[in-house]
């Protein structure tokens, strides 16, 4: 049910893009730029789908990793994707200090995992098994494809928005010329964010529970969110940079909010997701990490 609910989801969040594209080339060309953000929005919607993964690896210059290069790193992977019976998945370490992890993807077979080289080297084994069991459960859930979607939607109506305004608005008289490109540049953004906003809070929520079933442990991945937690806050990324439309992907918000900005987090509080696991460690009893 739950990865057919997502699929749904998928496919509105396609059509919204689609919408969003046509309404922006009205803004920006009236009848004819309708026609020609038609045919915009076609591409977009491919590109979206195939290539979501890749434009999510490089905004965080990820590269991908041999056995040789991590193998602590592909035990912990292949024994988990052994265990839920599921193909492993490409991985990718991103060279970035601060510690995180993501997963991105349009379903099990064409998956990857990234992890920054902050948080493999912040994290013991048990932690960093929590980690990946996380990443995993998101892949399963088929809830990767939606979000990588999304990362990708956000960056190309933040980019068209902005194209919009600086080059002007239209002289149709059915379009609404300089004040509709204006409009855009406003709402282009908003809607980003709003699209990012819709599908994340929940996903991690479901992907902290699937993991922590998957790897029998659920104190290990508290643990390692306690220790991502402080280590985002001390080394933040910046909201400006390219990977602020891939942030809702990561296992814990890069940027550092404060006040009304955790309003508008991609993510649910830390906290919260730490007392879950805590109080599911509780009442599942005594377990014993397995390797």
């Amino acid at each position: 049910m739950y990865r057919s609910h997502n699929g749904l989801k998928t496919a509105a969040l396609l059509g919204l893009l689609s919408a969003i594209i046509l309404l922006i080339g009205w803004a920006f060309g009236g009848s004819t730029g309708l026609i020609i953000a038609f045919v915009v929005s076609l591409g977009i919607n491919g590109v979206s789908y195939f290539y979501s993964d890749k434009i999510a690896l490089r905004s965080m210059g990820a590269r991908p990793v041999s056995e040789a290069e991590a193998p602590g790193l592909y035990a912990i992977v292949r024994g988990l994707s052994q265990q839920a019976g599921q193909p492993m998945p490409r991985l990718y370490v991103s060279p970035t200090p601060q510690p995180n992890a993501f997963a991105t993807g349009r379903n099990p077979k064409h998956a990857a995992v990234c992890v920054t080289e902050g948080i493999v080297g912040l994290l013991n084994e048990r932690e960093l098994r929590g980690v990946i069991g996380h990443e995993l459960s998101h892949v399963y859930n088929r809830d990767i494809l939606i979000a990588s979607v999304a990362g990708a939607l956000a960056s190309f109506i933040t980019f068209v928005a902005q194209f919009a305004f600086f080059f002007g608005g239209s002289d149709d008289e059915d379009g609404p010329g300089i004040f509709g490109a204006l409009l855009m540049l406003i709402l282009g953004p908003l809607a980003a964010t709003l699209i990012q906003l819709s599908i994340s809070r929940s996903r991690e929520y479901q992907a902290d529970q699937s993991g922590a079933k998957l790897t029998q442990d659920p104190l290990a991945l508290a643990s390692a969110l306690k220790k991502i937690d402080t280590g985002a806050q001390a080394l933040p990324l910046s909201p400006e940079s390219r990977v602020a439309n891939t942030s809702h992907l990561m296992i814990a918000n890069p940027f550092r909010a404060r006040g009304l900005g955790n309003l508008f987090s991609t993510h649910p509080p830390m906290p919260e997701r730490i007392a879950r696991l805590e109080r599911m460690a509780l009442e599942a009893g005594p377990i014993q990490y397995q390797r």
